[in-house]
C-alpha cells in the first residue's frame, strides 16, 4: 500500500511539473507570435503578401517563399511586439553614407549629398500601419530588413 502511495505521489509531482513547462511554453510562445511584419506588394495592403516572424534578419529579399520581393514592398503592417528596420540597400548597408568620407570619389562618381541624405534605414515601432511607403519616400526601395521582438 506504502508504495502505490509512492508512486501516486511521484505520478502527482511530475504532472505538476508538466503542467509547469506548458505554461512557460505557451507563454513563450504567445510573447513570439506578436512579433511579426506583413509586408504588402501595393499601397493600401493589396497585392501579393508575405508574414515574416521574428526575431529574423534578411540581408536580402531575393528569395522569399521562391519570389523575389527586392524593391518591391509599398505597405506594411507590424506586430504589437515587434520592431521593423528597412534598408534601401542590401546587407543593411548605409552605402553612400560611407562614401561621404572620400568626397573625392563622390564628386567623381557623381554622388551629390542630396543622394547620401535620400539614403537611408527606416523604423517602425510595435502596432505600426504603412499604408504607403511614399509617405517616406520609400516607395518599392526595402532590400533589407531586420525585425527584433520586444
Amino acid at each position: 500500500m506504502y508504495r502505490i502511495q509512492l508512486v501516486a505521489r511521484a505520478y502527482q509531482a511530475l504532472f505538476v511539473v508538466m503542467i509547469f513547462f506548458l505554461v512557460q511554453g505557451s507563454n513563450a510562445y504567445s510573447k513570439e507570435k506578436d512579433c511579426w511584419a506583413d509586408f504588402f506588394e501595393h499601397s493600401q495592403y493589396t497585392g501579393k503578401n508575405f508574414l515574416l516572424e521574428g526575431p529574423t534578419q534578411l540581408e536580402n529579399l531575393k528569395n522569399i517563399d521562391g519570389e523575389n520581393w527586392d524593391s518591391r514592398i509599398d505597405s506594411l503592417k507590424v506586430g504589437p511586439k515587434a520592431k521593423l528596420i528597412v534598408y534601401d540597400n542590401p546587407d543593411f548597408k548605409l552605402m553612400l553614407r560611407e562614401m561621404a568620407k572620400y568626397p573625392e570619389l563622390m564628386r567623381s562618381m557623381g554622388v551629390t549629398e542630396k543622394d547620401i541624405k535620400e539614403e537611408d534605414q527606416l523604423f517602425f515601432n510595435a502596432n505600426a500601419k504603412i499604408h504607403d511607403l511614399s509617405d517616406f519616400n520609400f516607395h518599392q526601395k526595402i532590400r533589407s530588413l531586420k525585425i527584433e521582438c520586444n
